[in-house]
């Protein structure tokens, strides 16, 4: 899947025949498990959180984007690949943003590139497509501005906020982005975005009417428990599995019964 594939899923007028199916990934193993069955895997800078262990995803660095990226990358073979790009690496200048997302595209092999930020971005948005770095834009509940937006709520219960949130959306789409993820959003506003739009919308938190959907993966399959966000639905339940296998692992080895005879090498007989 390339980026004019996911964009090619929206006919302007009449919206997404087949909604693009998005997850997060932030390692080979999980790219590998995960890419035959979805349209576009995202490297969120969710990672901070997930992998790291990070109460923002403030304290995410290029370089950590940048490893998590290439591991993606050659786990897939079928899903478009986009990096984040982290807090504080494009939001200088326009000039300081392609520095960074070149880096990223050259050295990871990506797609594209996931930037947060509505009509601020704009300007920043048009010169990279311009010089051919592939935008996905990010409006709503953006987690980089979290201290801004006075902590992770919905957005778009105002007039001030949904009409802010819309007019985002479509200076995103002007500026040149492939697509856009619309994230924690109240359902009306969500709605009304992808009705304005050309591009596809990708939602999470947002609504059913758009484009398609993304979702941490390990939100999904209970492999995170710090905090599961009301918009998540568990479709398993990994995480006990793990503590399961790890608690039969440790009752075999304090009881000497791992290794038995089929785990370790015998000797080869002396002649």
């Amino acid at each position: 899947m390339t980026v004019r594939d996911i964009a090619a899923r929206k006919v302007p007028g009449q919206g997404a025949a087949q909604p693009v199916v998005c997850i997060t990934a932030y390692t080979a193993p999980m790219a590998r498990f995960m890419d035959k069955h979805v349209d576009l895997l995202l490297v969120g800078d969710s990672l901070g959180m997930v992998v790291y262990g990070l109460e923002t995803t403030l304290g995410v660095t290029l370089d950590m984007m940048i490893a998590h990226g290439k591991a993606v990358v050659r786990g897939s073979t079928q899903a478009c690949v986009i990096v984040d790009m982290p807090f504080g690496s494009y939001q200088a200048s326009p000039a300081d943003a392609f520095k960074a997302c070149a880096r990223v595209m050259a050295e990871t092999g990506c797609a594209g590139v996931k930037l947060e930020g509505g009509q601020e971005m704009a300007e920043t948005i048009a010169f990279l497509t311009s010089r051919g770095i592939p935008v996905m834009g990010h409006v709503g509940l953006t987690p980089q501005s979290v201290h801004q937006l006075g902590g992770y709520r919905a957005r778009g219960r105002t007039n001030t906020e949904s009409d802010a949130i819309v007019s985002d959306g479509i200076a995103v789409a002007q500026a040149g982005a492939f697509a856009m993820v619309v994230e924690g959003t109240v359902e009306p506003v969500a709605r009304t975005l992808t009705e304005a739009v050309d591009v596809p919308t990708i939602g999470i938190g947002a609504s059913v009417h758009c484009d398609g959907q993304i979702i941490v993966a390990e939100d999904i399959l209970g492999l995170f428990g710090t905090f599961t966000p009301k918009f998540v639905k568990r479709y398993a339940d990994l995480g006990a599995e793990v503590s399961d296998a790890v608690a039969a692992y440790a009752d075999d080895v304090r009881a000497r019964r791992f290794p038995g005879p089929e785990q370790v090498f015998g000797a080869k007989p002396k002649r």
